[in-house]
């Protein structure tokens, strides 16, 4: 017979593989270790994504487990990026930002309006008749920092924002982590636009509050400011 414990072990054996962590980076092709260079997030065990944009945890998602992490030397220019604790199968779109420390980044949360997207994948509409999500079902991805960008310690943030529910307000759903870096070889660029985080989102931006499935929607804005490509 199949037993009510079981049954219990079984629901929360579901809950939690039902969504997914980002506690990875990935520099020079190699794969790090899960939360060496990432702040372990508040659902490292639950998975939970955050919906509310206007709370702190936003940001980094570490206010219960108040993490910090190693700091990842790297080059201005190298190829950088996340890989999630499975794939990520909701349907939605990537962001990520980063954040320049004003020292030492693993003494720095990341707050005031210091915040700019260095990549994104968005969501591709063709006027109403498909939308595909190219940031769903992938476990990982990359893209190269700007070889401009200046040298020092780094807060990188990167959110892949589920969709699915996202037809009321407050449904989308933010799966995030921040990982440090210290960047070297850098350049003088000027990054920008700069904005904060929780502040970036209102959560009534149309890529925020939308209907993925009927009627399919004819065009997609991508929310958060502009990539800044060095």
């Amino acid at each position: 017979m199949f037993s009510k414990f079981a049954f219990a072990l079984l629901v929360l054996s579901s809950l939690v593989t039902a969504h997914y962590t980002l506690p990875s980076l990935i520099a020079g092709g190699n794969v790090e270790t899960q939360w060496l260079y990432v702040r372990k997030t508040n659902n490292f065990n639950s998975q939970a994504p955050v919906t509310d944009v206007t709370s702190n945890d936003l940001r980094c998602y570490n206010s219960e487990t108040h993490a910090t992490a190693s700091t990842l030397t790297v080059s201005a220019g190298s190829t950088i990026g996340f890989q999630a604790n499975g794939p990520m199968y909701h349907q939605g779109f990537v962001n990520v930002y980063m954040a320049k420390a004003p020292g030492n980044v693993s003494q720095w949360d990341g707050s005031g309006k210091v915040w700019f997207k260095v990549h994104e994948i968005p969501v591709a509409t063709d006027g109403g008749n498909t939308i595909t999500f190219p940031a769903t079902n992938i476990q990982s991805f990359t893209f190269n920092l700007p070889s401009s960008l200046p040298s020092g310690q780094y807060l990188i943030r990167a959110e892949q924002v589920g969709l699915h529910s996202a037809s009321t307000f407050g449904g989308a759903q933010f799966f995030l982590s921040c990982g440090q870096l210290n960047v070297v070889n850098g350049g003088n660029g000027n990054p920008g636009p700069l904005v904060s985080i929780p502040g970036v989102y209102t959560g009534n931006e149309p890529g925020l509050l939308i209907n993925i499935y009927w009627p399919i929607p004819a065009t997609w804005t991508q929310p958060g400011p502009s990539v800044w490509r060095g």
